[in-house]
């Protein structure tokens, strides 16, 4: 009998259930390869880019009110932009060789160009200008923004990164959490956590084209997407639930319990896996073998407040944040997804 391609995703998170696979040792998915320490710099970070070409690693200090630019050659800040408040999401644009920062309280998407780089425009939004998504193909930023009140709604914004102008500015029920975009079809996921939903963009069309209501769990911050097995992965906060959605349709096709405080996730197309960071201080990792069935991967501890990351495709790494304290400065460890 033939199983179509949803039947075996349900059949894949079914089998979490199974007691052998329960009664299985975690198998470690990440090793640290090294410790990257930020000297004066403190507090939490929120979002992470990275520029492929120079190697670098830009982390939104947002406790620092900086945003950090690491060269990953010599493990060594290279310029630390000042001027923000609360910098929240990033994205880098490879053409135009432009960081882009969404600052929470400035209210505000700024770029910065130029060696060093120096701020070269800024864009208004409403409060909380919060993460972000570039479709590099359409050279489209989306920025989620508002949602404290009724001056403030919540948006997603869609800038022309070319020219550094607002073409769209589409209303969502409550603030935008984490996007993520399928490249294939231009379409944008927007968590909107308050209204435990996802919002589909089209970006062609410049709307938003549905609203896929989550019923077995809400707050829903981060998610992922695996453009492959057209799966998109969201993580929940109440309670602590990694559910999978059929992302042509919404629908909810399984869930299982996830560490609490989820805040970043992320999916390895090379090794199938999940990677699921939260505020608890650890890291979660999942894996999807060839016959369609899901291993835990246990948990890797981290730091307490260690609650955002950036996974590297191209280098099959893990860059953590943990924050800076009185006593000890911000750093980032760094975690190989690959056996040494």
């Amino acid at each position: 009998m033939a199983v179509t391609p949803f039947a075996g995703i349900i059949l894949l998170f079914n089998l979490l259930a199974a007691p052998s696979l329960a009664a299985q040792a975690p198998v470690p998915a990440f090793h640290l390869e090294r410790t990257i320490s930020l000297t004066g710099v403190t507090g939490k970070f929120d979002h992470f880019a990275f520029d492929p070409a120079g190697d670098r690693l830009f982390a939104a200090a947002t406790g620092n009110h900086s945003v950090e630019v690491i060269d990953l050659k010599n493990d060594k800040v290279e310029q630390s932009i000042t001027g923000l408040d609360k910098p929240h999401g990033l994205a880098w644009a490879a053409a135009a060789s432009s960081i882009y920062v969404a600052d929470g309280s400035l209210a505000e998407l700024r770029v910065y160009k130029g060696n060093p780089f120096a701020l070269a425009g800024k864009i208004k939004l409403s409060d909380d200008a919060d993460d972000m998504v570039y479709d590099e193909a359409r050279h489209l930023l989306f920025v989620g923004h508002g949602g404290s009140d009724a001056a403030n709604p919540a948006k997603v914004a869609m800038v022309d990164a070319g020219n550094f102008r607002i073409v769209a500015n589409l209303s969502v029920a409550t603030h935008p959490e984490a996007l993520d975009i399928d490249p294939a079809s231009h379409r944008v996921f927007a968590n909107i956590a308050a209204s435990s939903e996802v919002a589909v963009i089209d970006a062609a069309a410049k709307v938003v084209t549905a609203h896929w209501k989550l019923t077995r769990a809400a707050d829903n911050v981060p998610l992922a997407f695996d453009s492959e097995h057209r799966i998109l992965f969201v993580a929940c906060r109440t309670p602590g639930t990694l559910i999978a959605l059929d992302a042509m349709t919404g629908k909810e096709l399984a869930s299982l319990p996830a560490a609490g405080g989820a805040d970043d996730l992320f999916y390895d197309s090379a090794l199938r896996r999940v990677y699921l960071i939260s505020g608890t201080g650890e890291v979660d990792a999942y894996q999807v073998d060839k016959a369609n069935a899901l291993h835990s991967l246990g948990s890797l501890k981290t730091a307490s407040g260690a609650k955002t990351a950036l996974f590297v495709p191209s280098q099959s790494l893990l860059y953590v944040g943990v924050p800076g304290v009185a006593e000890h400065p911000a750093e980032i460890r760094v975690y190989s997804t690959v056996a040494p």
